[in-house]
């Protein structure tokens, strides 16, 4: 999900004109990267793949499943496990040998160490015209399409296995029971921000708890004690 969001952030300041929109995009990318070193990230992605990929075999057995649309989704899972399997080395190794980007990284993750007199290059490629920075940024980009391609068809295959239901919290408290034969892999709550709360979960493969908290800047933490109806989703393949 992480990556997810941070793919989101550098779509969206991708192709903006304004130099700091740019800034927003490289760290979105050098964050993409600084998770792609852990070494599980691929192994993880491949068995996920393949997992659902089996669990989706098993409901194609159904005669109501259309069979049209899950064909498509079953040669995308083969299709993006196959280009995962075939790849050597970690993701975004190519990507973290780049001098340019490497010598970025490093002063990014120093508070205000990416000043003009830090990175006097990357400083001069920012105030260079939008298109020529776009066009670079479309190329490091290419280097984790497949990434982003797996980690898009997986969330989405897990959001959209479930529908929202509406539940209730009394006195600010929600709690339901798990079967642990089937589960979840995501949860997912939707609340109208004129209740002026936001959730706090936890759980287990038994148990989910949601604790409504007052969205107080000045008291932080504090418990809402009142009866909210909510939309609640526990996504499970």
């Amino acid at each position: 999900m992480r990556l997810s969001r941070l793919f989101r952030q550098l779509d969206r300041h991708q192709k903006a004109e304004d130099p700091w929109q740019t800034r927003a995009a490289v760290q979105a990318l050098v964050d993409i990267l600084a998770i792609l070193t852990r070494a599980d990230i691929k192994t993880e992605l491949i068995k996920q793949l393949d997992q659902h990929a089996t669990t989706l075999q098993q409901v194609a057995l159904n005669p109501d499943v259309d069979q049209a649309r899950l064909q498509r989704v079953l040669e995308d899972l083969a299709r993006i496990g196959d280009r995962l399997h075939a790849l050597t080395g970690q993701l975004g190794q190519r990507l973290r040998k780049d001098d340019f980007l490497n010598g970025v990284a490093q002063r990014l993750a120093i508070p205000g160490g990416s000043f003009e007199f830090d990175l006097p290059l990357f400083h001069h490629w920012l105030h260079r015209p939008a298109e020529e920075r776009a066009a670079q940024l479309h190329l490091w980009r290419g280097e984790l399409v497949l990434v982003e391609e797996a980690v898009e068809l997986l969330l989405g295959l897990l959001r959209h296995a479930s529908l929202f239901r509406q539940q209730l919290a009394r006195d600010g408290l929600y709690q339901k029971s798990l079967d642990p034969q089937k589960p979840v892999e995501m949860i997912q709550v939707k609340l109208d921000p004129a209740l002026g709360v936001y959730p706090e979960i936890s759980g287990s493969k038994h148990r989910i708890c949601i604790r409504f908290l007052k969205a107080d800047l000045d008291h932080p933490g504090e418990s809402c004690h009142r009866d909210l109806s909510f939309a609640f989703k526990a996504c499970v393949l």
